[in-house]
C-alpha cells in the first residue's frame, strides 16, 4: 500500500505528490534455513485510513480462448482495461494460492516522472499481485509472470517493492515505471535461505552481482535506462537501484526504514547500530538483510507484527505523547512545526489504521492445500487475532466477508477488533492486558491446535479424498472467524463495562466482576493518571490549581 510516512511537507520532493490518502505497509520476510520448522514467512499490513479488513477468494477456473479479466485498480475500484486469461488460473485466498505462493508489497513512490503519462498502462501494483497469484505454481515464474505484464500491458501505479514467496524461497522484487515509455525497471534479489528481511514503504536493494543468475534478476536497461535519465553515472558495480530511482532523506527513514530495523534488532542485537541510518545521524545504509540468532516461529512473526519500537529510543509508550495512559499511538498528521521547527511523530508497524494483515507460512515438507497458510487477521495487529486459513480454503467465512468502514457490524470480524482497539486507543495500560488474555488464548489454541488438524488434512491428501479435504478447511475456518469474532464482541462490552465513566469495575482472579455481600456490584476504583500527567498539569499551569 502506499507511503504516508511522515508529513509531505518533511518527505522528498521526489515522493511528495503522493495524495493524501496514499497508503502505507510493512513487510517482514524469513527464509526456511532461519525458521524452527523449515516455514517460508512473509508478513504484511494493509494499512490506510479508508480499507475495510476483509478475506478476498478467487476459485481456480479454466478458460476458453479468447476469454478476457477485467483488471480494476485496488485503491480505486477504478476499471483500467481487460487482458487475456490462460487456460488455468489457481485458487488464490488473501495473498495465497494454492501453490503456496505469496506476495506482499509496500509502496515508496520514487521520482514522480516514472509514473505513466501515457494514460495507457492499464496494471496497478495490486492487479499485478492478484493476477501473479492467478497465474503462478513458484515465486521465480510469479516474478516472470509479474514483468511480462508491465511490459506488455504498461505499469499504472509507481514505486513498489514486493515479497514473493513459495515453499521453497523467497524473494525481494523492486520496481518502478519509465514514464512515457512503456513497462518498468526492476530488480528482484532471492533473500539467502538463513536470513530475514523486510521492506516498508522504502526501496531497499542496492548493489547486487548481476552476474549472480541464480539469485539475482532484472530488467535488462535497469542501469542503462537510469544512465539515460541521469539518475545514475557511475560503474555498474555501483550501482543502486534504490538509490537511483529514489531518495533517502532522514524523515523517510525514521518512517520507514525504522519499521524494518525494529525487526532486525529482535533476532540479530548487531543490528542496533543500524539506528544511525533510520534516526539520520550516519547516511550508512541498512542492508536488505541479516541473519537471526535464533530460529524464528509462526508467533516470532506475529509478535514482530506488533511492534512499537520497544526497547528502542523510538519507543511509543513513554514519551509525552503516549498520554498518561501510555498510548502507542499517534494520530496523524504525522507531523507538526513549533517555533518555525517541524516535528515528526513515529510510525510504527502496529498502527490504527490497518485494514487487514497476514502471517504467510509456505512449507515444503507438506502438500500444497495443507503447507500453505494464510495466517489472516483484521484492523490494528497489535489488537487482532491472527486465524489460521488454509490455501485450499474455497470458501470465505462470513465474519469474513464484504463490508466497508461506514457501515457497523457486529458480525463483522474487522468491527469487533474495531470496537476492541478503539475502547484501548483511550485507556491502552488499563484495557491492553485484557485483550491479551483473550487474544492470547485464542491464537494459543489455534497455534498448538495445527499438528493434529494437518495430520488429519495429509491424511485425506494422501487418501486422495479432496472433497473432504476442502470441506475440513472450509469448516475449520468458518468455526475460527466465528470463534473469534464472538469472542471480540464479548471482550468489547466486557472492557466498555469494566472501564466505563473513567474508573475501574472490581474484578476476581478470572476477570469476574465482584458483588458484594448483598447482590449489588461492589464499588469501582478510581485508578487517576500517572505520575507525569500531574507533573505536566503543574508544570503548565503553576498555581493555577494548587489548593491554599
Amino acid at each position: 500500500m502506499k507511503r504516508i510516512s511522515l508529513s509531505l511537507s518533511l518527505l522528498l520532493p521526489a515522493i511528495a505528490w503522493l495524495s493524501p490518502e496514499a497508503l502505507a505497509c510493512t513487510n517482514l520476510i524469513a527464509g526456511p534455513k532461519a525458521t524452527a520448522d523449515g516455514s517460508v514467512f512473509v508478513t504484511y499490513a494493509a494499512d490506510s485510513h479508508n480499507l475495510y479488513g476483509m478475506l478476498t477468494h478467487t476459485p481456480a477456473a479454466k478458460h476458453a480462448p479468447g476469454e478476457m479479466r477485467k483488471v480494476i485498480e485496488w485503491d480505486t475500484n477504478k476499471p483500467l482495461g481487460e487482458i487475456p486469461q490462460p487456460a488455468q488460473t489457481y485458487n488464490v485466498v488473501g495473498n495465497i494460492n494454492e501453490h503456496q505462493v505469496a506476495i506482499g508489497e509496500s509502496t515508496w513512490g520514487g521520482r514522480e516522472e516514472l509514473v505513466d503519462t501515457t494514460g495507457n498502462s492499464i496494471i496497478d501494483y495490486g492487479s499485478l499481485i492478484q493476477i501473479a497469484l492467478e497465474r503462478s505454481k513458484t515465486a521465480r515464474e510469479a516474478i516472470k509472470v509479474m514483468t511480462e505484464l508491465v511490459d506488455k500491458y504498461g505499469y499504472a501505479s509507481s514505486g513498489e517493492s514486493f515479497s514473493i514467496a513459495d515453499k521453497n524461497e523467497v524473494w525481494v522484487m523492486e520496481l518502478i515505471g519509465k514514464g512515457a515509455e512503456k513497462g518498468a525497471v526492476w530488480v528482484a534479489v532471492r533473500i539467502p535461505d538463513n536470513a530475514i528481511s523486510g521492506h516498508a514503504n522504502e526501496p531497499r536493494i542496492r548493489k547486487v552481482d548481476f552476474k549472480d543468475k541464480e539469485n539475482v534478476m532484472h530488467s535488462k536497461d535497469v542501469i542503462s535506462f537510469a544512465r539515460k535519465r541521469g539518475y545514475f553515472n557511475g560503474k555498474d558495480e555501483d550501482f543502486s537501484f534504490a538509490d537511483a530511482y529514489s531518495e533517502h532523506d532522514p524523515a523517510t527513514r525514521r518512517g520507514c526504514d525504522a519499521r524494518v530495523w525494529s525487526f532486525f534488532r529482535r533476532y540479530n542485537p548487531e543490528a542496533d547500530k543500524y539506528y544511525a541510518w533510520c534516526s539520520g545521524e550516519s547516511n550508512d545504509p541498512m542492508p536488505l538483510y541479516v541473519i537471526p540468532d535464533k530460529k524464528l516461529t509462526v508467533e516470532d512473526m506475529q509478535e514482530s507484527m506488533r511492534d512499537h519500537f520497544e526497547g528502542t529510543p523510538f519507543e511509543m509508550t513513554s514519551d509525552v505523547g503516549a498520554g498518561p495512559f501510555h498510548v502507542p499511538y499517534r494520530w496523524r498528521p504525522m507531523e507538526y512545526e513549533v517555533d518555525g521547527k517541524k516535528y515528526c511523530m513515529e510510525r510504527a508497524i502496529a498502527t490504527q489504521q490497518t485494514g487487514w494483515s497476514f502471517v504467510s507460512q509456505s512449507r515444503a515438507d507438506l502438500p500444497d492445500p495443507v503447507g500453505g497458510v494464510l495466517w489472516f487477521g483484521t484492523d490494528d495487529t497489535n489488537t487482532s487475532v491472527y486465524m489460521p486459513i488454509y490455501c485450499s480454503v474455497t470458501e470465505v467465512p462470513e465474519q469474513l466477508g464484504p463490508g466497508d468502514i461506514n457501515t457497523f457490524d457486529f458480525n463483522s470480524n474487522f468491527w469487533m477488533n474495531t470496537w476492541v482497539a478503539n475502547q484501548a486507543y483511550e485507556r491502552y495500560d488499563r484495557m491492553i492486558p485484557d485483550i491479551r488474555k483473550v487474544q492470547g488464548k485464542l491464537e494459543s489454541n489455534y497455534r498448538n491446535s495445527r499438528s493434529a488438524v494437518e495430520k488429519e488434512l495429509v491424511a485425506l491428501h494422501s487418501a486422495g479424498n479432496m472433497d473432504a479435504l476442502r470441506k475440513k478447511v472450509n469448516d475449520e475456518s468458518k468455526a475460527i472467524a466465528k470463534e473469534a469474532t464472538d469472542s471480540y464482541r464479548e471482550l468489547a462490552q466486557y472492557l466498555l463495562v469494566k472501564y466505563m465513566d473513567g474508573n475501574q469495575k472490581k474484578t476476581d482472579a478470572d476477570g469476574n466482576f465482584i458483588m458484594t455481600e448483598y447482590g449489588i456490584p461492589a464499588y469501582p476504583t478510581f485508578p487517576g493518571y500517572d505520575k507525569k500527567y500531574y507533573e505536566n498539569i503543574v508544570k503548565e499551569s503553576g498555581d493555577h490549581f494548587l489548593i491554599p
